[in-house]
């Protein structure tokens, strides 16, 4: 099954990282990848949802409805979406690696007869994506980290 995936350790307890992750109205402030277009839709298991994604900045956004598969507070976050032909599922993981510590993982599965035509255009800007989220998902816990700190 061809896959995309990326990790970062943050310097943030995994409970605050999960708290950023989970609350999609506010990926605004720090998300540049993936995009919440209903804030009245949080992520609740077996329930969609309505996001958008940019793979690379300045392009326009594409729309998608998953379907949110696994919410485990502080431990992962596991969506799909489907068109015909063609399934991919995001899970995002938080491990704790230490005191304050967190290891940050995002991966993306593909599978269906359309995937092996879809992967060669987006594989790169996808894979760049979900590195700039995790970059920026850093960068936001630890200046909040910080904040709670000082």
């Amino acid at each position: 099954m061809p896959s995309l995936y990326t990790e970062i350790e943050i310097n943030s307890t995994k409970s605050n990282v999960w708290r950023i992750l989970f609350q999609k109205d506010r990926w605004k402030y720090w998300n540049t990848f993936l995009y919440d277009c209903n804030s009245n839709q949080p992520f609740v298991q077996g329930r969609e949802t309505v996001l958008s994604l940019c793979r690379v900045p300045g392009e326009e956004a594409i729309e998608f409805q998953p379907l949110i598969t696994i919410v485990q507070p502080e431990f992962c976050l596991q969506w799909v979406s489907t068109i015909p032909g063609f399934r991919n599922e995001h899970v995002f993981e938080l491990q704790d690696i230490g005191r304050n510590r967190t290891k940050y993982i995002h991966r993306e599965n593909f599978s269906g007869a359309l995937s092996k035509m879809f992967l060669p255009f987006i594989r790169r800007d996808e894979q760049q994506g979900i590195q700039r989220m995790a970059w920026e998902l850093k960068q936001y816990a630890e200046r909040s980290s910080q904040r709670f700190c000082d």
